[in-house]
């Protein structure tokens, strides 16, 4: 709220070099932001389908996770009225991969009650074929 009360307070004074300056920092704010949120959702996404590898079995309650992350990663990645995406696909891909150790991290708390950890549960999943299940997955989603 600040920003723009500076932004309406530049733009008055007309001075506007500034105002740009501005608005191009407010710009990076809020992708920063969008970016941050589909990393956050990467994460959900990422532990329940590990957790669904390594155990070999699946819930409602981890379907109904994945399908809320996969619906969330793709509502937020949409430029509404510019179209198109806030990250391509390979920006997309490497938010995926850079999430995958914190998922692993959480899913070898939640899967099999906690005995193992996150090391070992690398070893039981193939980390490759679960982020392309997971982009497999926002992608089929984002079509509907």
């Amino acid at each position: 709220m600040e920003e723009l009360l500076t932004l309406k307070e530049l733009l008055v004074c007309g001075d506007l070099p500034a105002a740009m300056v501005l608005v191009e920092e407010m710009t990076e704010m809020s992708k920063d932001d969008k970016i941050n949120k589909i990393f956050s959702y990467s994460i959900i996404l990422l532990v329940h389908l590990i957790k669904q590898k390594v155990e070999k079995r699946s819930t409602r309650s981890w379907e109904l996770s994945i399908y809320n992350s996969i619906t969330q990663i793709n509502q937020t990645n949409q430029r509404r009225k510019a179209k198109g995406a806030y990250l391509s696909e390979p920006e997309l891909r490497h938010t995926l991969t850079k999430a995958y150790k914190i998922a692993l991290a959480s899913a070898a708390i939640e899967a099999f009650e906690g005995r193992y950890e996150a090391n070992e549960l690398a070893e039981m999943c193939d980390r490759e074929e679960v982020l392309a299940e997971a982009m497999r997955l926002i992608e089929e989603e984002s079509v509907d």
